[in-house]
Formats: C-alpha cells, sequence, structure tokens
C-alpha cells in the first residue's frame, strides 16, 4: 500500500471543490458556535438591535460566494476559474478575519484562512490544461 499520496495527480477542479466544502463546514460552525456565545456580535444583534436588511443581504452575499465555490470549479474555464478562486478567495479571507472574536473564532479563522490560502495557492500555480509542454 502506497502511503505517499501526492495532490499533484488530483484534477485541480476537484482539488478547488473540496477545498472549499471544507472551508464552508468551517464557517457554518464557527457560526454556529457564535449563535451559543452570549458576547457575540451576532448574538447581540439578534435580541436587542435588528440588523438591516443591507448588512444581511451583504452578508448572505460573501456567504454565496464560497457556495458558490464548491460549483464553479466544474463550470468555468480555466482562464475564468482561476481568477475567480483567487479573487472569492481573498474576499472570504478578509470577511473571515473581520467576521468573529473569541479564542473559538480565532481557531476556525486560523483553518479557514489557512485554506483559502492553499486554495489561492493551488489557483495560482494551475496551469492550462489545453496547453500542451514542449
Amino acid at each position: 500500500m502506497n502511503t505517499n499520496k501526492s495532490t499533484a495527480g488530483i484534477d485541480p477542479k476537484v482539488k478547488l471543490s473540496l477545498l472549499w466544502i471544507f472551508v464552508l463546514i468551517n464557517m457554518v460552525y464557527a457560526d454556529i458556535l457564535s449563535l451559543m456565545d452570549s458576547t457575540s456580535a451576532i448574538r447581540s444583534r439578534m435580541g436587542e438591535v435588528s440588523m438591516s436588511s443591507i448588512v444581511l443581504f451583504a452578508g448572505a452575499i460573501q456567504m454565496e460566494t464560497a457556495i458558490a465555490m464548491v460549483i464553479l470549479p466544474w463550470i468555468l474555464n480555466y482562464k475564468a476559474n482561476r481568477w475567480v478562486s483567487i479573487v472569492i478567495g481573498v474576499i472570504n479571507i478578509i470577511a473571515v478575519i473581520f467576521g468573529g472574536h473569541g479564542l473559538y473564532y480565532a481557531f476556525f479563522a486560523t483553518v479557514e484562512v489557512a485554506c483559502m490560502l492553499l486554495i489561492i495557492w493551488f489557483a495560482w500555480k494551475w496551469t492550462n490544461p489545453e496547453v500542451k509542454p514542449e
């Protein structure tokens, strides 16, 4: 049994999609824990001050970008795929960094940011499959 496996032979579309699924699961669980944290901004806003529909809409757009990245690698062409992965990765890193507080959130944010940096790295290093090496 060969235990020296590499990600080099995995289709980049599969790699990106799986990494985005991993990021999403972490984002969702961090948000669930934030709802249990009585000091979190999300929980304090829920009971006392209603959030504006604009703020909620912006949050929905940000989260939907990560959700869309599960399927977009399978649909987009090579060039669009690379750039969308990089741009959405950067946007979501910024959202995660400024998104919460607490030790649990810092842990999840570290894992999420590391994974999104890996997504950006894979997308940046991805070579065009249609160009044959000489």
